[in-house]
C-alpha cells in the first residue's frame, strides 16, 4: 500500500519518520509533504497513485477524487467531513474514516471560554486597562443559574453539556436522538431556541443544517440570549445573525467557524456586527488535541488494513 499525507497536520518530523519506519516493515509505503498544496492539480499530483490518503481540511472534488484511480481509503484528520464529496466517495467505494472525538474537550472548553468573554468583556476590558481607562460602571453577567441551550448533542455536545451543568446552568437540547443525559431535557428547536440565555451549536454539517439558523430561528431567541458557534460556519446565516445583532434583537455571538475558513475577506458581515467575538476557527487547536488526532488518524489506517476499520464515515 501507498499511504500519501497530503498536508502538515501537526506530527512532528520524529514522529513521521517512526510511523514511515513502522508501516515499512509491513511492507507499505509512507510519504508525506511539508507544506500546503497550492491547488487541485498540485494535490493529484501528490495523491494520484496513493492506495491511501491522509488530509485535515482540503476540500476533495469529484475531480480529485476521480483523478486517484488507485484510491481505497481516506483518513481525516478532523471530525467533520463536509469539505469531501461524499457521494464520489461511495461512487468509487472508497473508505472514508474521520478523527472522531479527537478534540472533544478542546472544543467544549473554548466554548465555555467564549461565553465568558462575552459575559465578562475580557477583550474589552484588557483594552481598557492597556489605555489607562477604568470600567465605565460595567456590568457582566455570570454563568450561573443560566438556561444553556444546546443544538446537536454528539460527543462535543455532551462535553459541553456536562461543563454547563459544573457551573451551575440549566440545560436544555435539541438533537435528532434524544439520549439519557444526566441533567439535561431534551425539547424541539423552537423551545430550545425560545428558552436559553446561551444558545451554542453542535452540529455537523448536511443537506439539513445548513443554515438551519437563520432569520426566522434567530429572531425566536430572545433578546438577551447569546449564539455560539464552533461547529461549522454554514450551519448559521451570517447575514441574518448580523442584522439581529444590529438590531439588538439578540445580545451577542461568539464565532469561530465560517463558510470558508479564514482569512476572511474584509466585508465579512459580522466584522460590523455589535458584541461579537470571532475567532480563526482554534476551537480544536491544542497541544493535546492535534497530538490525539495524529494518533487516530494513523491508527484508522492501521485498523483498515488489518480488516477491522473504526470511524467510518462511508
Amino acid at each position: 500500500m501507498k499511504i500519501v499525507l497530503l498536508e502538515p497536520i501537526g506530527i512532528s518530523k520524529k514522529k513521521l519518520e517512526e510511523i514511515r519506519n513502522e508501516f515499512q516493515e509491513n511492507n507499505n509505503e509512507f510519504l508525506w509533504y511539508s507544506n500546503i498544496p497550492e491547488d487541485d492539480i498540485e494535490i493529484i499530483s501528490r495523491c494520484k497513485d496513493a492506495d491511501i490518503i491522509i488530509l485535515s481540511n482540503l476540500p476533495l472534488s469529484s475531480k480529485i477524487i476521480d483523478s486517484c484511480k488507485k484510491l481505497k481509503m481516506i483518513s481525516v484528520a478532523f471530525a467533520g467531513v463536509d469539505h469531501i464529496v461524499m457521494d464520489t466517495c461511495r461512487k468509487n467505494d472508497i473508505v472514508v474514516c474521520n478523527a472522531a472525538a479527537y478534540s472533544n474537550h478542546a472544543v467544549a472548553e473554548l466554548t465555555i471560554g467564549l461565553i465568558i468573554s462575552l459575559y465578562r468583556k475580557i477583550i474589552w476590558a484588557d483594552k481598557q486597562t492597556r489605555q489607562l481607562l477604568n470600567r465605565e460602571g460595567f456590568l457582566g453577567s455570570e454563568l450561573f443559574g443560566k438556561t444553556f441551550g444546546i443544538i446537536g448533542t454528539g460527543n462535543i455536545g455532551i462535553n459541553v453539556a456536562k461543563l454547563a451543568n459544573a457551573f451551575g446552568c440549566k440545560v436544555i437540547a435539541y438533537s435528532k436522538t434524544i439520549k439519557d443525559i444526566d441533567n439535561v431535557e431534551f425539547h424541539d428547536l423552537n423551545y430550545v431556541l425560545e428558552n436559553s440565555d446561551i444558545v451554542s451549536l453542535h452540529l455537523p454539517l448536511n443537506e439539513k443544517t445548513k443554515y438551519l439558523i437563520s432569520k426566522n430561528e434567530l429572531y425566536r431567541m430572545k433578546s438577551n440570549a447569546i449564539l455560539i458557534n464552533t461547529a461549522r460556519g454554514a450551519i448559521v446565516d451570517t447575514k441574518a445573525l448580523s442584522d439581529v445583532l444590529k438590531n439588538r434583537d439578540i445580545a451577542g455571538a461568539a464565532i469561530d467557524v465560517y463558510e470558508n475558513e479564514p482569512p476572511l475577506k474584509n466585508d465579512n458581515d459580522l466584522f460590523n456586527a455589535p458584541n461579537t467575538i470571532l475567532s480563526p476557527h482554534i476551537a480544536y487547536a491544542t497541544q493535546e488535541a492535534i497530538k490525539n488526532r495524529g494518533n487516530i488518524v494513523i491508527e484508522n489506517i492501521k485498523k483498515w488494513i488489518d480488516g477491522d476499520a473504526q470511524n467510518v464515515i462511508v
